[in-house]
């Protein structure tokens, strides 16, 4: 049997291997690993191999679900209970349209990572929209997450929000990061379509503080990024001020689509991109958590 590797060596291994993966998987593991000391175990009792806990035999369970050896120990009664297997796959999507500008794309491909990770460790299977190079691909274990982040440099995003084929498994769960800036009837049709499967989701909206809260003043060239046409306004407070009509959209817009996640029996979740992605990811991992024992 090999000598174990002295403390100093693992270390270096640890460090070399590190070296050898992209920054951004760096910094989702220690999103990750920040948020894991905050969640709690999701494992739960029910039909299953692994080894959860002995508990105290209650009132109607089966005498044949006592463990004698346990119980010999005292003078009590332990059942010996089971992890409920229950691995799901997640599909996970985020927007790579011109519009996620401003360190919006790289923020939800931050929490796509990050998240990943977290479902990862936890034994689920992962697997990404528009993953045209394997579609019915799923990640799996600890070593799923650099795969994955290769495998999310070439999905491009496509055009418009993702929407069900073939492929995509049936009752599992689903997450959409845009700033879906769409109009709200787009949001409607791929949400409905997802639900329909049926999925349970979580929409991350992800916007720039300067697209909720505005600072723009005097004379503006606004240029469009989807392909609108240039627009000048000649005066750009009352438009874009506190209370004015740029604002009154952007509330009214989230509010909708939270409607629209909130009638598929899905979650919509605000964040900013100078906001703290730990912050966010825990806020995530609960309303997935929450989608799944619904």
């Amino acid at each position: 049997m090999p000598a174990r590797a002295a403390p100093a060596q693992q270390a270096l291994g640890a460090e070399a291997l590190g070296a050898t993966l992209p920054p951004l998987v760096v910094q989702a593991e220690r999103v990750a690993s920040t948020v894991m000391q905050g969640v709690h175990g999701r494992r739960r009792s029910g039909q299953g191999d692994a080894f959860w806990q002995f508990r105290p035999f209650l009132q109607g369970d089966a005498v044949n679900r006592v463990d004698w050896r346990q119980s010999a120990k005292g003078d009590r009664l332990f059942v010996r209970e089971t992890e409920w297997e229950a691995a799901q796959t997640v599909l996970l999507w985020r927007d790579a349209s011109a519009s996620m500008h401003e360190g919006k794309r790289e923020r939800a491909e931050l929490l796509l990572l990050a998240l990943s990770g977290l479902l990862l460790r936890g034994g689920e299977r992962v697997r990404l929209f528009g993953d045209a190079a394997a579609p019915r691909r799923s990640f799996t274990g600890r070593t799923g997450l650099p795969a994955l982040a290769q495998a999310l440099s070439g999905v491009t995003g496509g055009a418009g929000l993702p929407l069900p084929d073939p492929s995509l498994p049936r009752h599992g769960r689903c997450v959409l990061l845009s700033d879906f800036y769409t109009p709200v009837e787009e949001v409607q049709h791929a949400v409905a379509a997802l639900a329909g499967l049926p999925l349970r989701g979580v929409l991350v909206q992800i916007v720039a503080p300067g697209e909720e809260e505005p600072a723009l003043q005097g004379r503006v060239h606004l240029h469009g990024l989807e392909g609108e046409a240039p627009v000048l306004v000649a005066n750009a407070a009352p438009v874009f001020g506190a209370g004015q009509p740029f604002r009154q959209w952007f509330a009214a817009h989230r509010a909708a689509c939270a409607d629209v996640a909130r009638a598929a029996g899905w979650t919509l979740l605000a964040h900013r991109t100078d906001h703290r992605p730990e912050t966010a990811l825990m806020a995530l991992y609960q309303a997935l958590t929450q989608a799944t024992l619904a």
